[in-house]
């Protein structure tokens, strides 16, 4: 094959759904599978959304990505000019032909000629001159049809009687999608588009518009799989996470989103789904990926977060979660908890969760169904509490063994003198977290330090007599 070249070619919305950052990715590891180059261009002929925030929408979650560009970004905004000589082109050749009528009014006439509603070229013959509010549409051929030879779903063919002559310029001047692209991706030097199967129905229209623009060989296509939620319905922003701001703001590492993107549709031929993407690019292939729809499954995304997560070192992990941190927060403690905290969360903005009770000077709400576990049902709580002031605040706290030893030691010793089991490590955790679960007490507490560790101690105790 020779080298490829791929354009991602998404429309400014205000942000970069999970969609378009796959079909992004697939076409970044086709062409760099292939040696190829990867192209990005915006569709912003929407004078609506040609900002500098519409585009930084798009451009700053590729780039934290690290979905590198060969080319642009290049902006349709700015080659109006070639969609003209384009659209010129097609009118002087007999292609096209200018159309004032409204919705209203195709669907009026083809009411009273008894056919289905849409447009039936019922301006193809009356030679309306152009002007405000005029359209141009593509006279599309009455007989045959078009095929596309996608190389996910092989052959897809479209009578021409199922496809209206369709509008290539808006009444306002400006060029409709279908046409910009064809002109683009031939003036671009594009070999394959890489896109989604919601795009697959335009496919035909574009190609028409290349056979009549005379372009010669159109592109190869690639129509990838719609991905869908748990209820195997279309994503939607609506009612679904689907944006990449949000995937960013909660902590997401952008390897394990590229991974987890890579996996919607393709799948590696050894079945290892967690692997770093040098790998990725070196196995992958357009031809493998599936034709059904591809779950979106967030369970899923949380697993391969938490895999890259845990693989961080010490250091990496605390540059990684320092966003989500408070500036009160001393990272060196951060550090060096850092293994405790990293093998339980799933995405980085969990961190201070797990973290918050070392960096308080008092634990201001309990857990209540903790509490009530540890404290009031838990055995001689009080008793636990109290002996283990008298152990405590005779140690250095700078040994966690020694006293994560002292802590069970009070247990086995109650244990013994009241015949049944007295649980030692629960009722502290509680009055030292304000929780039942979290990380290993005994480096925390090191930390933590004895003046708070004995106070917590104390506010409990006095809680618990309340």
């Amino acid at each position: 094959m020779q080298a490829p070249r791929v354009r991602f070619a998404p429309a400014p919305t205000g942000y970069l759904h999970v969609g378009s950052a796959r079909s992004a990715l697939f076409n970044w590891l086709f062409a760099r599978r292939h040696g190829g180059q990867f192209v990005l261009r915006v569709e912003d002929t929407d004078e609506s959304k040609k900002s500098q925030e519409f585009v930084d929408a798009i451009v700053e979650p590729l780039r934290w990505l690290g979905l590198d560009w060969d080319e642009g970004p290049y902006f349709q905004s700015q080659r109006k000019h070639l969609y003209d000589v384009a659209i010129q082109q097609l009118i002087d050749g007999g292609r096209a032909y200018f159309c004032d009528l409204s919705a209203a009014d195709s669907q009026r006439l083809s009411a009273e000629a008894g056919l289905r509603e849409g447009y039936h070229g019922w301006s193809r013959d009356r030679n309306v001159a152009d002007g405000d509010g005029v359209v141009v549409r593509f006279r599309v051929p009455d007989k045959g049809s078009t095929a596309i030879e996608d190389l996910i779903r092989g052959r897809v063919e479209v009578a021409h009687d199922t496809i209206d002559d369709f509008v290539i310029r808006r009444g306002d001047g400006s060029p409709v999608f279908f046409l910009a692209n064809a002109v683009d991706d031939h003036d671009m030097g594009i070999s394959h588009v890489i896109r989604g199967e919601d795009l697959l129905n335009t496919t035909p229209k574009v190609k028409l518009l290349w056979e009549a623009l005379g372009y010669g060989t159109p592109p190869r296509y690639a129509h990838l799989p719609l991905l869908v939620n748990e209820q195997r319905k279309k994503l939607s922003k609506r009612r679904d996470s689907v944006a990449l701001s949000e995937f960013m703001a909660d902590g997401y590492l952008p390897e394990a989103l590229l991974n987890a993107l890579a996996l919607l549709g393709w799948g590696p031929p050894d079945e290892v789904e967690i692997r770093p993407m040098a790998e990725i690019v070196s196995l992958f292939s357009l031809e493998v990926v599936n034709k059904g729809s591809a779950y979106f499954d967030l369970v899923k995304l949380k697993h391969i977060n938490n895999a890259y997560i845990k693989a961080l070192t010490p250091t990496e992990f605390v540059e990684a979660v320092a966003p989500w941190l408070p500036a009160h927060y001393d990272l060196g403690v951060v550090e060096a908890l850092a293994g405790e905290v990293q093998q339980r969360i799933s995405t980085l903005s969990e961190a201070p969760g797990w973290l918050d009770w070392l960096f308080v000077d008092e634990i201001s709400e309990y857990d209540e169904k903790a509490w009530t576990k540890a404290m009031v049902k838990g055995r001689a709580a009080d008793r636990v509490l109290a002996e283990l002031v008298g152990v405590l605040e005779t140690d250095p706290f700078n040994d966690s063994g020694r006293l994560e030893a002292s802590t069970f030691e009070v247990g086995n010793r109650l244990s013994e003198e009241l015949g049944a089991r007295v649980m030692s490590q629960a009722p502290l955790r509680v009055a030292l977290t304000g929780s039942g679960a979290g990380i290993p007490l005994w480096e925390a507490m090191t930390y933590l330090g004895k003046e708070r560790t004995l106070s917590r101690i104390a506010a409990a105790r006095s809680r618990l007599a309340g």
